[in-house]
């Protein structure tokens, strides 16, 4: 589990893929401090397993699945990348739960100055912003934010110079493309209201019952 509090910008050093699966090296500096083989990475958002540690790189296996949720395709060596260890039980709680399992992609339509904010319009898919909640909270390349304004087809969040300088969302422009996470609760929310609704529609009728002898 993951908070959405990017720890450094890293560096992608190598993507090696083949038609079935694909490897990342990536470059940083404060997550290594403490990293381990097996230990999991938020990179972009993206919930990925440390493998080969060498110095200051790690290597993960990325599946296809994985690319085709994602903006991992546009990468390329050279390409900064948000970094997050996974919460310690003794950090803080600065952000909001973020799992690492990216909903879908958005794509930034619009950015505009607000003194010393930057706001950013993310346009997305129904699917995504049927769990988008005004004031809620939303991981953008693993970033946790809030939304601040809502549409039909798109949302907007307002960055703070701290999370602009420390993130590549500094980085970004009109028609990129970002790794979007939606809150965790509200689909567990609706999950469990259609299970619920599910299992109402049994096949065992009051006529089913009265024709085998139990009414």
């Amino acid at each position: 589990m993951f908070t959405g509090i990017i720890e450094e910008k890293g560096t992608v050093v190598s993507l090696d893929k083949t038609s079935d699966k694909a490897k990342l090296t990536i470059k940083g500096n404060m997550i290594f401090s403490d990293l381990k083989p097996g230990d999991s990475v938020a990179v972009n958002g993206v919930c990925l397993t440390a493998d080969d540690i060498s110095g200051d790189t790690f290597t993960a296996d990325v599946m296809n699945e994985t690319f085709g949720r994602t903006n991992f395709s546009m990468l390329k060596a050279g390409s900064h990348v948000n970094l997050e260890r996974a919460m310690s039980a003794q950090g803080r709680f600065g952000g909001h739960i973020v799992s690492g399992h990216i909903d879908g992609i958005g794509t930034i339509a619009g950015i505009s100055n607000d003194g010393n904010a930057v706001w950013y319009r993310i346009e997305a898919s129904g699917e995504i912003l049927r769990y988008i909640v005004l004031k809620g909270s939303v991981a953008i390349d693993g970033i946790s934010l809030t939304v601040a304004k809502l549409t039909d087809t798109d949302f907007s969040v307002s960055i703070i110079p701290h999370t602009a300088q420390e993130t590549i969302l500094s980085e970004k422009k009109v028609g990129d493309q970002v790794n979007l996470e939606n809150d965790i609760l509200g689909k567990y929310v609706e999950r469990l209201l259609s299970y619920r609704e599910d299992r109402k529609k049994s096949s065992i009728t009051a006529d089913f019952l009265a024709e085998n002898g139990f009414l």
